[in-house]
């Protein structure tokens, strides 16, 4: 196996671990923290919005079995890239979305695909969706991982007020 890790954050993270867990080549999707100053924040911390952290998937995956431009276009069909101040019904910066690259290779994958999107999407908007270096990711507490499966009665509602605000 040759395993690989990419960080997006899109909004909550309870909602962006399911459309990547569930395909043959991603190992493993780990919710957690990224992009702010505070030092091993907890989710109380980051929800404030004041350390500067957004809430972030971690997805390790098999270069071998799925690529990055896979993972790209699951992320930007869940997401609302022309967002700026967060996703749908999850507001303020810690739910803004980010790329977080970790090497040159995911970068360019990255910039090219932004490239691309811009041009297909309506006159006047464009992607928000920062493109920004890996930094140290902070797993979050154990009752946000594989939230989904854990609840999955508020799992459906979340995703249900996203869809419907996708409209």
């Amino acid at each position: 196996m040759n395993m690989n890790k990419a960080y997006f954050a899109g909004g909550c993270f309870w909602c962006m671990v399911k459309p990547f867990d569930e395909y043959e080549g991603i190992d493993k999707v780990t919710s957690g923290y990224m992009g702010g100053t505070t030092k091993n924040p907890t989710y109380e911390e980051v929800k404030t919005g004041d350390t500067g952290h957004l809430e972030v998937v971690e997805i390790q995956y098999d270069v071998a079995l799925f690529s990055y431009n896979r993972l790209l276009e699951i992320y930007f069909a869940i997401i609302d890239p022309t967002d700026a101040y967060g996703q749908y019904q999850d507001r303020g910066t810690q739910y803004q979305t980010a790329i977080f690259y970790t090497n040159d290779d995911q970068r360019k994958l990255a910039e090219s695909y932004i490239e691309d999107f811009n041009k297909k999407l309506p006159e006047g908007q464009s992607v928000v969706t920062k493109l920004l270096p890996y930094q140290t990711f902070y797993e979050a507490e154990t009752y946000h991982q594989d939230f989904y499966k854990k609840n999955p009665e508020r799992y459906q509602h979340e995703q249900k007020i996203r869809n419907d605000l996708k409209k």
